[in-house]
């Protein structure tokens, strides 16, 4: 069963088991669904109301990206341990002959260089969709502006969760120009996460 389709109480239950996967990549990528979920919410609860008609052709534009956004995130979530699962398994490969263990160690590079793009591209599009929900901040129903800071806290966290799961697999990336790339790009855009939510969260609460 994917992860993304579990009950909400099945997938914790799981995620606080023994079971080293899930773990906090998905979690992450979780983070950023519901992140990415209440911008959408933020936007719908905006749309078709003449009071802020002048908005409107943002809000539907943000209805339709929060929701791509949203899964994209929901895919990332199963993305994630599938990759974890790949690692694990590249581990498990024999390794008595000098043949096996070549192909061992190009099994488990691969895995783990796949384990490090997938919550790099979770760290990407949470980046995207910070950036939606603050061009929604004074521009959308202040009934939900609440829920717009906290899309910002969920996508926040989503951000720096999976840098954290790009940082811990770095130096298994025998590629050092891919390692550097992602070392490097990684911090900029855990940066531009941490200025967009600051910036959206204060806006928020200046509202209130």
């Amino acid at each position: 069963m994917q992860l993304s389709t579990m009950k909400i109480n099945e997938y914790i239950d799981l995620l606080g088991s023994n079971a080293p996967a899930p773990g906090g990549g998905s979690a992450s990528a979780l983070s950023g669904a519901q992140g990415a979920a209440l911008a959408a919410m933020a936007a719908n609860l905006t749309v078709g109301k003449a009071k802020y008609a002048e908005f409107e052709e943002l809000n539907q534009k943000a209805s339709k990206e929060g929701l791509e956004f949203q899964n994209k995130m929901l895919k990332l979530i199963d993305d994630d341990t599938e990759s974890f699962n790949k690692v694990s398994a590249a581990f498990k490969l024999p390794k008595e002959t000098d043949e096996e263990k070549k192909a061992r160690s190009k099994a488990i590079a691969d895995a783990t260089l796949c384990a490090t793009e997938t919550p790099f591209e979770t760290l990407e599009v949470s980046v995207k969709a910070l950036a939606l929900c603050k061009s929604l901040v004074g521009k959308s129903n202040p009934n939900v502006a609440s829920d717009l800071g906290v899309s910002a806290l969920n996508l926040l966290s989503c951000a720096k969760g999976a840098w954290l799961n790009v940082l811990i697999n770095l130096s298994g990336i025998k590629d050092a120009q891919k390692a550097e790339h992602f070392k490097v790009e990684g911090q900029k855009l855990v940066d531009m996460a941490q200025k967009e939510a600051d910036e959206i969260y204060a806006a928020i609460v200046a509202m209130m």
